[in-house]
């Protein structure tokens, strides 16, 4: 009888105990959350490491954790976490555009492309997809067969993305790209948020095209407008790889 209610406090102590532990990682995860939404980027990804710590099954705190070590330029960690995501949420793994990315930097091309292949699927719409499946394809198999296999996209509305799409199925040109941009009436907001975008895929499509120059030129442009989405961290990434001026 001793025994027995031995047992049963035992097994009410490791209850309350995983209980404590996994309350402890949802909190380190909110701070993570926090930190992420602050720009502290290494701070979010101690705080979603000691969620994980507590609780190897948080899958929202590997991929919060995948987006910052990427954010930290970290890119091998970035593939590692958001991979472990998708395991843990295999549901999600349509909607995956950050592992698309991540696989792209870290040169794994084959896996980006599918992996904006199925995004596809969630999203039929976004010229970002189709653009970085052909990007990821020109590296591997050039730009003829890219523009060949470029996913159709009906109308994205965001300006100037049609205009970005039109350039990279050969139909339009970067200077099409920039007056799409500053067409109409942007606010001054609203227009360096157009830029950003112009400046971004118009750098990308003169990489992808050899020029190196000039995509670098462009690329630097759109990291100097600085954007409250997850695309700037691309672009700052990408003017690394290419080297800031002195």
């Amino acid at each position: 009888m001793r025994f027995a209610i031995s047992l049963l406090a035992l097994g009410i102590f490791l209850n309350s105990t995983h209980t404590a532990m996994s309350q402890g990682a949802e909190e380190l995860l909110n701070r993570a959350v926090q930190a992420s939404e602050q720009g502290r980027s290494s701070e979010s990804v101690d705080l979603a490491s000691g969620a994980l710590a507590r609780n190897p099954e948080l899958a929202y705190a590997y991929y919060l954790r995948g987006r910052e070590h990427f954010r930290l330029g970290k890119i091998r960690e970035s593939v590692a976490d958001l991979e472990q995501y998708v395991r843990l949420r295999p549901d999600m793994e349509p909607r995956q555009w950050e592992l698309g990315l991540s696989y792209y930097y870290a040169g794994q091309f084959e896996k980006g492309a599918r992996q904006f292949e199925l995004y596809q699927t969630y999203h039929d719409n976004d010229v970002e997809n189709s653009v970085w499946r052909y990007l990821c394809i020109a590296r591997t198999d050039g730009t003829k067969k890219a523009r060949a296999t470029l996913m159709p996209i009906r109308n994205d509305p965001r300006i100037p993305m049609m205009a970005v799409y039109d350039m990279f199925r050969g139909e339009g040109s970067p200077r099409k790209v920039l007056e799409a941009a500053r067409a109409g009436r942007p606010g001054p907001a609203q227009l360096e948020g157009r830029l950003f975008y112009a400046h971004l895929y118009v750098g990308l499509f003169l990489l992808a095209q050899g020029d190196e120059e000039g995509g670098k030129t462009h690329i630097l442009a759109a990291e100097k407008r600085r954007v409250r989405h997850y695309m700037w961290d691309v672009a700052r990434y990408q003017a690394s790889l290419l080297g800031r001026p002195d």
